[in-house]
Formats: C-alpha cells, sequence, structure tokens
C-alpha cells in the first residue's frame, strides 16, 4: 500500500506488517530480507518506510505496569502519548518530554529522541527512559539500559529504528499538581529581542518562540514568545471548584480535503503571519495543557493544508556562538523567496543527549515547514549550505530530502552509530527510505 510520513512526501508503496505481539514482531524479522518499524506515523519524512516490510506497532499499544509512587511506566511501543495522558494526567502525572503533538508513540518517541519546549531544562524524552526491550536483526529479544548492552540503548535513542523493533519501554512520568498551564506571552518586535525573550526564559520550565518568517527588514525575526508551567493547586481558577483535573476535552476539527496548491502563496501566507502577529496577547493567562503543548492537535490531518503535493520540514539547530548571524541568513533567504511557512518555531536547546544520531545541542533550533515544490526544493538546499557553514545539522525525524554530506557534517559521533549496528546488524537489514538514501 502506498505510504507516507506526516508531512505527504515522498509516498512509497510498502508491503505493510500489522502485528499484535511479539512473536509476531520476531517472525516478521525472521522472513522479510529488511524492515523498518513505524509508529502512528508522525515523523515527516521517509524515516518509517520500507518498500519490503514496514513493520506497523500500534496494535502493541499495551500499558503493563506503573509505579504511583515514582511515576515510572512500562508500556508497549506502540502506545502513544494521548493514551499515557487520558490514563495518567487524572492521577496527576504527565510526560517528562513531549513533542508538538500527542498522538506519536512512544516506540517513536524513542526512535526519533524526541524533544519539547523544556529540552533546555530536562533534555530528551531519552533522558527519561530507564530500558528498552529490542527485537533485534537474529531475531532475538533483549534488554537494554545503562548497565544492559548500554552501547544497544545509547543508539536507539533517536537511531531511526536502525537498531531493531522497539517493543517495551520503562520510563519516567512528571508529577504535575492540575492539568492547566500557566503562560507568559510577550510579542517581539525583530530577531535580536526574540532571541533575548528566548534567553530571558531560559529558567523556565517550558519556553518556545513563533517567529514570523516573512518579516523583513528592521522587523525580520519579529514572533511571539511563550514561557510556561505547570499550574499548580494555588493557580486554579475559582471556577474550578478545587478540581485539579477538570479541563474538558477538546473537539478536533479535521481538515476535510487537501485545498489546491496556489491557496498558499506569499500572500495568503504573510496576511496569517501578519494576523496571528497581531492577534497575540501578551501577559499572564491560564490555559489548558492541549491549547499549550499541542495547538495543532486541535486541528487532524492539518497535514493537508499545504496540499496533494505535499510538505517537507526543514528543522536545525545551530550553535550559541553563530545562532544569531545563522538565523538571520536563513530568514533573509526565506523572507526575500516568499515562501515562508506560517509554522516557523524557535527553542532553546540545552546540553546533547547520549545518542549519537540524537537531535539536539546547545543551541537553537529553528522549524519551517514547506511545500514540497521545486522552487522549494532549491531553497532548502541552500539553507542546507548556511546550517551546515555554521556547524548545525538537520533533525532526522523531519527530514525528506537532505544530503548524505550533511548528515556526516552535522553528526559527528555517526561511526559510533555505525559500529554498534554492524554488532548487532551487520547485514543492515533494519533499513529505511531515509537511511537508503543518506547511505546510513
Amino acid at each position: 500500500m502506498m505510504l507516507s510520513g506526516w508531512g505527504n512526501y515522498p509516498r512509497v508503496d510498502c508491503a505493510v506488517l500489522r502485528p499484535r505481539d511479539t512473536e509476531q514482531v520476531t517472525d516478521a524479522i525472521g522472513a522479510r530480507p529488511t524492515l523498518i518499524a513505524r509508529g502512528a506515523g508522525r515523523s515527516y519524512g521517509d524515516a518509517a518506510l520500507n518498500r519490503a516490510a514496514t513493520v506497523v506497532v500500534t496494535r502493541l499499544n499495551r500499558i503493563a505496569s506503573f509505579d504511583p509512587s515514582s511515576g515510572v511506566v512500562t508500556c508497549e511501543a506502540g502506545t502513544t502519548l494521548d493514551e499515557l495522558i487520558e490514563v495518567f494526567l487524572p492521577r496527576g502525572w504527565f510526560p517528562w518530554v513531549t513533542p508538538g503533538t500527542r498522538f506519536v508513540t512512544v516506540g517513536g518517541a524513542i526512535a526519533s529522541d524526541v524533544h519539547g519546549k523544556n529540552h533546555h531544562l530536562d533534555g530528551t524524552f531519552g533522558r527519561h527512559v530507564i530500558s528498552i526491550d529490542l527485537a533485534l536483526a537474529d531475531g532475538s529479544v533483549v534488554r537494554c539500559s545503562d548497565n544492559e548492552n548500554p552501547d544497544l540503548f545509547a543508539a536507539t535513542q533517536g537511531g531511526m529504528g536502525l537498531t531493531g523493533v522497539i517493543l517495551r519501554a520503562t520510563f519516567r512520568l512528571r508529577p504535575v499538581e492540575t492539568d492547566l498551564v500557566v503562560q507568559h506571552t510577550t510579542r517581539t518586535q525583530d530577531l535580536s529581542q526574540t532571541l533575548q525573550a528566548l534567553e530571558d526564559a531560559s529558567e523556565a520550565t517550558y519556553s518556545v518562540a513563533w517567529v514570523d518568517c516573512l518579516a523583513r527588514g528592521p522587523a525580520l525575526g519579529r514572533g511571539v514568545v511563550y514561557r510556561g508551567e505547570h499550574a499548580t493547586l494555588g493557580d486554579l481558577p475559582p471556577d474550578r471548584g478545587g478540581r485539579p483535573y477538570g479541563t474538558a476535552s477538546i473537539r478536533s476539527r479535521t481538515v476535510p480535503v487537501s485545498p489546491p496548491s496556489f491557496a498558499l502563496n506569499r500572500y495568503s501566507m504573510g496576511a496569517l503571519n501578519a494576523v496571528y502577529y497581531r492577534r497575540a496577547k501578551t501577559g499572564r493567562a491560564l490555559v489548558s495543557y492541549q491549547t499549550f503543548f499541542y495547538p495543532l492537535d486541535a486541528l487532524l490531518r492539518w497535514n493537508r493544508i499545504y496540499g496533494r503535493q505535499g510538505f517537507v520540514q526543514h528543522q536545525c539547530v545551530l550553535p550559541l556562538a553563530s545562532c544569531a548571524e545563522a538565523l538571520r541568513e536563513l530568514l533573509t533567504m526565506i523572507a526575500a523567496r516568499g515562501t515562508g511557512s506560517f509554522l516557523a518555531v524557535l527553542k532553546l536547546c540545552g546540553e546533547e543527549a547520549r545518542g549519537p544520531l540524537s537531535f539536539p545541542f546547545r543551541g537553537y533550533t529553528l522549524a519551517l515547514d514547506f511545500q514540497a515544490t521545486a522552487g522549494n526544493f532549491s531553497l532548502l538546499t541552500e539553507l542546507d549550505d548556511v546550517v551546515a557553514a555554521h556547524g548545525g545539522r538537520l533533525y532526522l525525524a523531519k527530514d525528506a530530502r537532505g544530503g548524505a554530506g550533511l548528515l556526516r557534517d552535522g553528526y559527528p559521533r555517526l561511526d559510533e552509530f555505525s559500529r554498534t549496528r554492524d554488532r548487532y546488524d551487520p547485514r543492515r537489514r533494519f533499513r529505511s527510505v531515509q537511511s537508503e538514501r543518506l547511505g546510513l
């Protein structure tokens, strides 16, 4: 069947398997020459696509155990963060690290070593993982952790599914007193103010900036910066009646069809950006966790907005020393082309994770969406050159068209990752369209 990542680009004809248990996973490994695991299909590009066998693990979604005194949970890889939140938030627990959608699986979160608005303090999802059960290329199942197969434990975090099929994981949840977030909003006039506002917010648990990537001249890099903290019992509004977990489910709407590609152009995008910027309400507000962490989840299938040809996301991380200069170059090029995205997100990252292919390092990460067109691909190649010149790297979970050279330059621990794969999968049976494209 035809499959794609969340960006709907590329679309690849794949043989799809949907195992229900560990035995069916190991049977698939034994029967197929190559394969790759896939979760909920939320990685943007071609990382979870394999023509010979794409193993969709969403039926492996059972929660095995939970310790209410420590927040340690063990669940199968196909369990989504949304399912965990439904069960554990009313008990006072929330994912320690979450990306911008709650519809990712635990296996996908580990394989991509996802990060969130708190990376500057709490690192990636993998920092809070205690152990992983992994099906290897020879069909065996092993547990890896800091003490058991530590090289495999590290390589699997951010390893894009290339070390094996993640079956189960044990990890920590964060204690919270309520399901609300205290949000502080600041509107900035240019890139310097945006970076300063994020720096000022570095002691907040969560921080993120939306950037108007089509603003030019003195307004280049203007944006809206959000800081957030989990609300305490003392922050509860009177209408809650003292109930800490009373947020009603937000009814999501669905984009029914893909609009024509000409609907998105520099004029419509520029108008959307200008309206969003001007309507941002500055100051303190008490908001639901869905509003703060998952605003895009309110619009199901929002990936259809970019049309039938799909879209690609360009997410890079840049070192602190040169990030201001690099970001100015990137935003100037995008604004000049007039083809930027409505989604332009800037975040401060903290220390690098243990995974050799884990994405974030200390610096700033910028994420932008572009329609999958030949013109935009040309621009993206130019953006890649800026990223490479400043010592940055691209996020493999979002990538659908980057080159092998940028991978080698951006991930200096690539050889360490390859040595681990040589040990556990010398024939490279776990592979994807992405890994073949990048020579991984």
